[in-house]
């Protein structure tokens, strides 16, 4: 997928294409591909014995993430003629259900590290904070990119200011922040393979960002990095 999505950028937001069937509008979209995210995990963690702390507090997290990107995140976008593909929607609604079961499961049957040590209580309280970082840093930069356009404007501008400045697209910084912070301190295969997966969908999305940005805007900040400051 990595590789794929270096050649050829997802076809939804500024990447929209026909060529792709059928869509539908966005917000519909958002809400429906990210609602097995929101829902599925805690389903399967409670119907196979339930949480325990600490893996409580990481369901907690997950689902804090996740009625922000179900419930909120898509009534605050301007879907004004934006649609995405109902092919890319169902991609999304299989990943985000499969991804869910398969960290319930970790949750309920390999629960965190927190009492098994030293280490173990570092691992779940770093990973624990790396995510609450990168949530903030992520509703953080979506709403700074609302703010660029008054209502009723179209177009795009370039975004300045804070992580802006550092890098194209904080808002995915934040994202593959979160995730590894999960991955820390559920230290389980399935936060792992999410963390990867999540770098694998981002990192090529920004590199399409900010070479759509140069092309379009001379005065674009060379400087920027993609996504990770200073780094990629």
């Amino acid at each position: 997928m990595f590789a794929a999505l270096l050649i050829l950028p997802a076809p939804y937001g500024r990447f929209a294409s026909r060529s792709w069937g059928p869509a539908i509008g966005a917000r519909t979209a958002w809400l429906v591909m990210e609602l097995p995210a929101l829902c599925v995990i805690p389903l399967t963690a409670f119907w196979n014995g339930g949480v325990m702390l600490p893996a409580a507090l990481l369901l907690g997290l997950w689902v804090l993430h996740y009625v922000y990107r179900t419930l909120v995140f898509p009534f605050l976008i301007r879907d004004a003629g934006k649609t995405m593909p109902v092919l890319v929607v169902m991609m999304a609604l299989v990943f985000n259900t499969l991804n869910g079961y398969a960290n319930g499961i970790s949750l309920a049957v390999s629960p965190p590290l927190l009492g098994a040590g030293l280490v173990g209580d570092f691992r779940f309280a770093m990973g624990s904070c790396l995510f609450v970082a990168g949530f903030a840093v992520h509703v953080w930069a979506d709403s700074r990119l609302r703010r660029l356009r008054a209502p009723g404007e179209t177009g795009y501008c370039i975004p300045r200011g804070g992580l802006f400045d550092a890098v194209a697209c904080p808002n995915y910084f934040g994202e593959i922040i979160e995730w590894c912070g999960w991955a820390l301190a559920a230290w389980s295969v399935a936060g792992a393979a999410f963390a990867i997966f999540t770098a694998a969908n981002l990192v090529p999305r920004a590199h399409a960002y900010r070479n759509w940005y140069r092309e379009r805007f001379p005065e674009y900040p060379a400087q920027r990095k993609r996504v990770i400051p200073f780094l990629i």
